[in-house]
């Protein structure tokens, strides 16, 4: 998947469409992640887009670096935990965006404003959590 600054909110809304339709090897629904789940991924992400967003530099020091590696451990370990996660994790190019930021900051900034995508539209065509 290729997200760009021209099609990053269409690729959300079709990772999250694409997601409420899957359905396992038995032919069961999936259940897409929660809410609060992919809040709470986007508010790791959050905690360092303010700290990039204060850098005046465009490339990221190492602290920044360490701490998006960091962040990729966490989407790992909670995909992990989660098959919900995990699914999106696959379906949106997560891992392979946070690899692709390579201390560029204009890189975080549109990973950041991906993950905020995934959130809305989540919000938006499912009705209620379960």
């Amino acid at each position: 998947m290729k997200v760009n600054e021209q099609n990053y909110v269409d690729e959300a809304e079709k990772v999250i469409q694409s997601l409420m339709g899957k359905k396992d090897q038995r032919g069961r629904d999936i259940p897409i992640v929660t809410t609060s789940k992919l809040r709470n991924l986007l508010a790791m992400s959050a905690d360092i887009y303010n700290e990039v967003m204060n850098e005046k530099e465009e490339q990221l020091n190492e602290d920044i670096c360490a701490r998006i590696e960091y962040l990729r451990v966490r989407f790992l370990y909670e995909a992990g935990r989660e098959p919900a996660v995990k699914n999106l994790v696959n379906e949106s190019g997560i891992m392979e965006l946070l690899k692709n930021v390579n201390a560029n900051k204009k890189n975080y900034i549109l990973f950041n404003r991906y993950m905020e995508a995934l959130v809305a539209f989540r919000k938006f065509y499912v009705e209620k959590d379960d």
